[in-house]
């Protein structure tokens, strides 16, 4: 085992939103893709689109400005399960493994709040940002958004997939994965120290 073990066994996610607020907005969109060894492993994902709700359970609308970002729109999800189906099922793909997402602060934040709302526990082995990895590669670069870093390694987002939960978890996964794999190369720790 390398001492980059933060590759080991992963699960990265993705979500899309009604907005920005963990605690006033709803989750529409979950996508995850397992990481092992350091390979993404296509055969063990989860993706699904959720009705969003209120912390009452109230249904939600998909707000215009959010449907413009992610594309999904109200008449997608209308038959979708809701959050109270979904998470469950998710916290046991997840299991007891480390997470990974591309701004953490994002996705772990709504997975917080959800998880609390139904009296649930986000608890991963450990929560690690593409970002954080990418300031650390690159740390004379200022962007370090997904299309950017994406474009730095040499990635391509699948046709319709950028800001779709599923086709940015391909693609932040590879990029955890070559990031890992770049700083390993320059003797850099993939987590800055305490």
């Amino acid at each position: 085992m390398t001492r980059y073990a933060v590759a080991v066994d992963v699960v990265v996610f993705d979500l899309e939103t009604t907005g920005l607020s963990p605690e006033r907005d709803g989750i529409v969109e979950i996508g995850a893709l397992r990481v092992v060894d350091g390979r993404i492993d296509e055969t063990q994902r989860y993706e699904t689109l959720v009705r969003p709700t209120t912390a009452a359970g109230d249904p939600m609308l998909i707000p215009w400005h959010a449907e413009r970002v992610h594309g999904i729109s109200n008449e997608m999800v209308r038959h979708a399960p809701t959050i109270d189906q979904v998470l469950p099922e998710f916290l046991d793909f997840v299991g007891g493994s480390a997470v990974v997402a591309h701004n953490i602060g994002f996705d772990g934040g709504f997975m917080r709040a959800n998880a609390a709302r139904l009296g649930l526990m986000w608890q991963p082995a450990a929560e690690h940002c593409t970002v954080v990895l990418s300031r650390r590669a690159f740390p004379k670069e200022r962007a370090h958004n997904l299309t950017v870093l994406a474009d730095r390694l040499g990635l391509n987002f699948a046709p319709g997939g950028r800001h779709r939960s599923f086709g940015d978890v391909q693609v932040t996964a590879q990029a955890y994965v070559r990031l890992l794999e770049l700083l390993q190369r320059r003797e850099v720790s993939p987590v800055a120290s305490r």
